[in-house]
């Protein structure tokens, strides 16, 4: 399954194809009807750029784009523009977050025509988690906007080629906008509804939370089929592997909107590797999930465990004999990347 009108120059940009907005890869991939695999990247407390190279190759060829964070957790590390600019750079397909806690709107303006102009073709709005829970609780939050609002400003910027003040662009970010989603968080009827929001405002693709509580997504995504939003969106739920029962029940505690089913934790107790179940269970949650009505794709968290994303991906089959790009592809066999 071919992608690409023509073969991909690290650096350089595809051209945009009709009814798209952008040169993206993961656009066209989901435009054509493909399952989508995107991950994210751990960010460095470094300035290294080599620790961002070789954290992005443990992906070659098994995702379509790769998530830079911005600040996750309310944490420093790294900046997602950072991680994008050296990353583009190698012909990889970025998913910029951004995150509204730490930025106002003129240096969101500004920051994502930069990243437009070096090549990134994914934007993904985050309202952001409050300074209180991460490593620098007396940091001054800023959140002059949220990811709705934030998400119509880049709209008006790439649609109407006009900054949120009005004045005019010369050449608008071409850009794939996308939003995050919690189908678990409560109260869990209005989920749905503020999906809506976000699509009404700009967004055209979702990642959302982890998603280990199939019965309750499957719930969630009747109710965005009953409201027509899954043919208005792209819908990756997000995946990814548990270290181990009592991690599980850690981050089931701890992390707002994270359902984990006790079969799941009954599960790991009762392997012998806790870490091997945990990848089989994430197996096993993907093609679940890929049968689900009105999902595109699948969006894989691997925290400290990136190098297994590989693996998973592998196992699940879901990418078929498509091969996603990586910087190893020949031009001359890019028949089945994207």
């Amino acid at each position: 399954m071919r992608f690409d009108d023509e073969p991909l120059i690290p650096g350089e940009m595809l051209p945009i194809l009709p009814g798209h907005v952008s040169h993206g890869r993961l656009e066209r991939i989901l435009r054509a009807g493909a399952f989508a695999v995107t991950a994210e990247i751990a960010p460095p407390d470094s300035a290294d750029p080599h620790e961002v190279y070789e954290r992005a190759a443990l992906f070659d060829g098994y995702v379509d784009a790769i998530n830079a964070t911005d600040g996750s957790g309310a944490h420093c590390h790294m900046s997602s523009v950072g991680m994008c600019s050296l990353l583009t750079r190698r012909g990889y397909a970025m998913v910029m977050q951004v995150s509204a806690r730490d930025r106002n709107r003129i240096a969101i303006q500004g920051d994502v025509l930069g990243a437009s102009a070096m090549g990134v073709s994914n934007i993904l709005c985050l309202t952001g988690d409050g300074v209180e829970v991460g490593d620098h609780p007396e940091a001054k939050p800023v959140f002059d906007l949220d990811s709705i609002s934030m998400l119509e400003m880049l709209r008006t910027m790439r649609d109407e080629k006009r900054f949120l003040s009005g004045r005019s662009l010369t050449e608008p970010p071409r850009i794939f906008l996308g939003a995050a989603a919690n189908p678990f968080g409560p109260p869990l009827d209005y989920r749905p509804h503020r999906l809506a929001k976000k699509i009404d405002a700009g967004a055209q693709f979702v990642q959302t939370q982890y998603c280990f509580d199939i019965e309750l997504f499957a719930n969630y995504m009747t109710a965005v089929r009953d409201q027509g939003s899954h043919e208005k969106v792209f819908i990756l739920p997000g995946v990814g592997p548990l270290a181990s029962a009592k991690s599980a029940e850690w981050i089931r505690t701890h992390v707002p909107g994270v359902q984990i089913p006790d079969a799941i934790i009954e599960r790991l107790k009762g392997a012998d590797n806790q870490a091997e179940e945990g990848i089989r269970v994430c197996v096993d949650m993907i093609n679940e999930l890929a049968e689900i009505d009105g999902v595109h794709g699948v969006h894989i968290m691997a925290f400290r465990q990136e190098h297994r994303v590989a693996e998973i991906v592998e196992r699940s089959g879901i990418l078929g004999d498509r091969v996603p790009w990586h910087p190893g592809i020949p031009s001359a066999n890019l028949e089945n990347s994207q």
